[in-house]
């Protein structure tokens, strides 16, 4: 039990707990992306898809739970992180923003998340939760993509999310000590195309939802 405690109260160790779980998460966007590019082939496709899921039963649930499980470390670390920064730097210093490697995105990566919970929740009671009784998941999608405010707001959250990506990715390698000057710019790199592939490839899909529909 000391070293877990000891492990928590380890700023590198939480780190790597951000780390883990946020790489976790970009496998899970890559799935999930994957998942949903069968929209591409039609309502009769997508509706298969989500068939088949449905189909994998209790391994869904766990995978959900897994979910969970990796959002509340990722939520709750995160969370003592920055408390723990405000308290190691009550007054902030009159320096650019950029110094110590400091950008805008790692800056902006609290507010990016908070943005990127509220998505989630609207998202997840909007369309996991809504009844689908009557309709198809096709068509539910499509019926609620539909709507203006939620379109705007679907597509800016991608962009949000995208932003996220971006830093959290090439910092998590950052985080296991992999930072070296001939590997760091390609692990940027890909973390860059990774987050456009997310943020295009989700972002399209309301708008092809709408074409097909």
């Amino acid at each position: 039990m000391n070293w877990l405690v000891r492990t928590f109260s380890c700023s590198v160790a939480k780190k790597q707990f951000m780390a883990v779980t946020g790489l976790a998460f970009c496998l899970f966007l890559t799935t999930h992306l994957i998942g949903n590019l069968f929209v591409y082939g039609g309502k009769d496709a997508f509706n298969a898809y989500v068939e088949h899921l449905h189909a994998l039963g209790v391994l869904i649930h766990i995978a959900e739970a897994g979910l969970i499980v990796f959002a509340l470390i990722h939520i709750g670390t995160a969370i003592i992180l920055y408390f723990q920064n405000l308290a190691a730097r009550p007054v902030k210093y009159k320096k650019k923003s950029n110094a110590g490697g400091r950008t805008l995105a790692s800056a902006t990566m609290p507010y990016t998340g908070l943005f990127i919970l509220v998505f989630i929740v609207i998202h997840l009671v909007g369309l996991k939760f809504a009844d689908h009784s009557t309709t198809t998941t096709f068509d539910l999608t499509a019926q609620v993509l539909s709507q203006p405010a939620v379109l705007v707001f679907y597509i800016v959250s991608m962009v949000v999310v995208a932003f996220h990506v971006n830093h959290g990715f090439w910092s998590a390698f950052q985080s296991f000590g992999a930072s070296h000057p001939k590997y760091t710019p390609i692990v940027r790199g890909f973390g860059i195309l990774f987050s456009l592939v997310v943020g295009v490839g989700f972002g399209f899909i309301p708008i092809a939802l709408n074409m097909i529909s």
